[in-house]
């Protein structure tokens, strides 16, 4: 029994940052919970205001007899505008994502509630015709026989069409201000004025038939819509093979959902999919769609979640911020590539898209559906125990074979003499495609003109004085920290022992595209990377000109392998396949299998036959010669046994506590302290196998001037490890002089 709770008040502004306290009645005791929307009296006049419930606490910081009572329960599913308020429910996730990952309740509300920031409304202005037509025309007359030119151009549009965008008006037609604002006064014309939500999405009439699904892709829609229809919710997950067209299953998914009167989420891993994959949506259900990405505005954002709240649009498009979306009557959540990393948030909540996603459907008693060539290992393990619903599809739509993979080994490569960023085998294929007139897709899994900078006679490396990491070369004739953004000129003398034999390693998308120059000084190519999608629709334009065949080589970072459909590539090329298998990671075996079958998979799409290259150090690796044959059950059984080994997940969970602070000693003790209060609640507890590693300098000890210690607790009930994270968050809050700042992150995507 809980006897205080905070209530936020105004949700819907910008800073929701301002919970108050209020004593719960005897009569609400065994029924509130967080989410729930409640009446309080507020203010000195102690008005009636509607709040939701963030929090249920036994203790209050605040006197409790100055406290004012909850006055009751709002009746639930209350709507506003005919529409049932999704706030509740959102809140309510708020509360769980708090307890789940370790964060404020301000950070987690910031997270789910789509804020009113202040961005302008948009305006709508239109000029409309006040007089009927048989007086319009005598006017005209007028008007024409006085040479009045403007009025006349105005009237004669306006006979037309009575009501006309002022836009065009004033530009098109070149009417001045002066006579419209003349005309109005005589009550010949009336200038309208009214507030209209943004929408993103302009893809005019494009349209796209439904395909027919096959045998198996049917078999998947009808189990699924089936559950809906009797109430089963347990999550399905698709493995199926790249090209072997999941997106045609969504398709036929969401379309079902929709026809039950419900509304839909669709997740994707990176902004450069949406495109792609928001034509196809479009093509299939109009403007029922829109997108949530962060290269809209915050007008565009506040204005689809607006539209969604209203119900003017069914299905929305984005990445893991999209799952957020005020949706009342949502019926699906489908997440694409469910195994991507972009679906871990990296800041507070430290919230993984695929869980949240499972608990807000539980809220809704709406359905999840996951997709992937390379499920993760998590989702599968879950699928192989049962708790998800597991479908496979083996075949390509196109009922073409998989791509013939080659791996090259560049050691012999070098051995024998080429020293090219290219073997021989891929050159080769490379120059074929341009004779045959095919595309090829070049993927390198990094970033930049070149990576680190260092001295070949004294081995000295360029560093970043506020970062534990080296810099970056760039084309500019700059040296960069990626993680702070400190920025040197290039060095010319090495700065150690003064030798000019200071260079970067070049192996930047930058750098592969001057040799394709200068190899193939006809072919066109086109860059996709970090630098090169700065602004709101490089994106588009990129793959739209790629898709078009503008250009014969397409060269780019992981944004270029995922999910993208180019029926002309035959041939991807995968540079230095083995980079990611460096990372310290646990992960790294998982993310290069992934990356490289993912990659694989742009080729050969289409009629056509496709051929990989896959170009790496290290050819015997597990990861690359799975990658090799496809085999993503051979794959996940060896890995699963390295994870078992090491009580890793999905053989177990993972807490990950961070302690930074400005003075290393800072840092170094906050950390040793979460090490001792961990080992507290495992000791008081018995928790034999719980396994408690640290305290330890993190991976990168230092960011930005920085210092930064981990802890790490491994077991394989969940919750266990959320009471250690409690029981650390309460210490710190009955410390007076805490130091550094404190994260949590649960079964980690990224290490510390």
């Amino acid at each position: 029994m809980s006897k205080y709770a905070n209530v936020i008040v105004d949700i819907s502004h910008e800073k929701v940052d301002r919970p108050f306290g209020y004593r719960v009645p005897d009569a609400l005791q065994d029924v509130l919970q967080p989410g729930m929307r409640v009446q309080i009296p507020f203010g000195t006049g102690n008005t009636l205001r509607t709040g939701y419930v963030t929090e249920l606490t036994d203790e209050s910081d605040y006197p409790p007899e100055k406290m004012k009572y909850i006055h009751s329960l709002t009746v639930t599913g209350g709507t506003q505008d005919g529409v049932q308020d999704p706030r509740e429910k959102m809140i309510a996730l708020a509360a769980w994502m708090k307890q789940q990952y370790g964060s404020t309740m301000i950070q987690a509300l910031k997270t789910v509630l789509p804020a009113r920031t202040k961005a302008a409304a948009k305006e709508k202005k239109e000029i409309r015709l006040l007089v009927d037509k048989e007086q319009a025309q005598v006017l005209l007359s007028e008007y024409e026989r006085k040479h009045q030119k403007a009025k006349a151009r105005l009237l004669t549009e306006l006979i037309q069409s009575p009501v006309l965008p002022r836009e065009l008006v004033t530009q098109k037609l070149a009417i001045p201000a002066a006579t419209l604002k003349g005309l109005q006064e005589n009550g010949i014309i009336a200038q309208d004025s009214k507030t209209v939500l943004r929408n993103p999405v302009k893809l005019g009439d494009y349209t796209a038939p439904p395909k027919l699904l096959s045998k198996k892709q049917q078999e998947i829609v009808t189990r699924i819509l089936q559950n809906e229809d009797s109430g089963v919710t347990t999550p399905a997950l698709i493995h199926g093979i790249t090209g072997s067209g999941k997106t045609e299953v969504y398709l036929a998914l969401i379309e079902g959902i929709l026809k039950r009167g419900k509304q839909a989420i669709v997740l994707i891993p990176e902004i450069a999919l949406t495109y792609q994959t928001l034509m196809r949506f479009y093509g299939r259900f109009g403007d029922r769609v829109s997108v949530i990405n962060s290269t809209l505005s915050p007008g565009e954002k506040q204005d689809q979640c607006e539209r969604a709240r209203r119900g003017e649009i069914d299905v929305i498009i984005g990445p893991r911020s999209a799952l957020f979306t005020p949706f009342p009557r949502l019926g699906m959540i489908l997440i694409d590539e469910e195994h991507e990393n972009s679906y871990k948030s990296e800041t507070m909540p430290r919230y993984h898209a695929r869980e949240t996603a499972l608990k807000l459907a539980e809220l809704h008693g709406a359905q999840v559906v996951m997709g992937s060539a390379t499920p993760s290992l998590e989702s599968y393990a879950r699928a192989r125990q049962g708790e998800f619903l597991l479908f496979t599809l083996k075949e390509r739509l196109t009922g073409g074979q998989l791509p013939k993979v080659y791996v090259e080994d560049l050691r012999r490569e070098l051995k024998e003499g080429n020293r090219s960023i290219f073997s021989r085998r891929l050159q080769e294929k490379m120059e074929q495609r341009l004779k045959d007139g095919e595309q090829t897709m070049l993927f390198l899994n990094r970033r930049g003109y070149a990576g680190f900078v260092s001295c070949r006679a004294c081995g000295y490396v360029c560093k970043c004085p506020h970062c534990d990491v080296s810099l970056s070369e760039h084309k500019n004739g700059t040296l960069v920290c990626h993680y702070c953004g400190y920025t040197i000129p290039a060095v010319k003398l090495c700065p150690s022992c003064g030798s000019r034999y200071i260079l970067g390693f070049k192996a930047g998308t930058e750098a592969i595209e001057e040799q394709l120059k200068r190899l193939y000084p006809q072919a066109k190519v086109l860059r996709m990377d970090a630098d090169t999608t700065r602004t709101k629709e490089s994106y588009e334009k990129i793959l739209s000109a790629f898709a078009n065949k503008e250009a014969d080589i397409l060269v780019g970072t992981q944004m270029i392998v995922k999910g993208h459909d180019f029926p002309d590539v035959t041939l991807v090329g995968v540079l230095a396949a083995d980079l990611s298998l460096s990372v310290n990671d646990y992960r790294a075996g998982e993310r290069t299998f992934q990356l490289l079958t993912q990659a694989a998979g742009r080729a050969g799409r289409g009629t056509k036959p496709g051929e990989v290259v896959l170009q790496t150090y290290q050819p015997e690796h597990y990861s690359v010669q799975y990658a090799k044959k496809a085999d993503y059950e051979g794959f996940f059984e060896e890995e699963l046994l390295y994870r078992q080994l090491l009580s890793y997940p999905p053989a177990s969970h993972l807490l990950a506590v961070l302690l930074s602070a400005p003075i290393e000693a800072q840092a170094q003790l906050a950390a040793a302290q979460a090490a001792e209060w961990a080992k507290t609640v495992i000791d008081k507890n018995s928790w034999a196998d719980a396994v408690l590693i640290g305290p330890a300098p993190a991976a990168v000890g230092k960011i930005n001037d920085i210092y930064r210690y981990g802890v790490y607790i491994k077991h394989k009930d969940y919750q266990k490890l959320v009471k250690i994270k409690d029981h650390i968050e309460k210490q710190r809050t009955l410390q007076k002089d805490a130091k550094g700042m404190c994260q949590f992150d649960f079964d980690p995507v990224n290490t510390w």
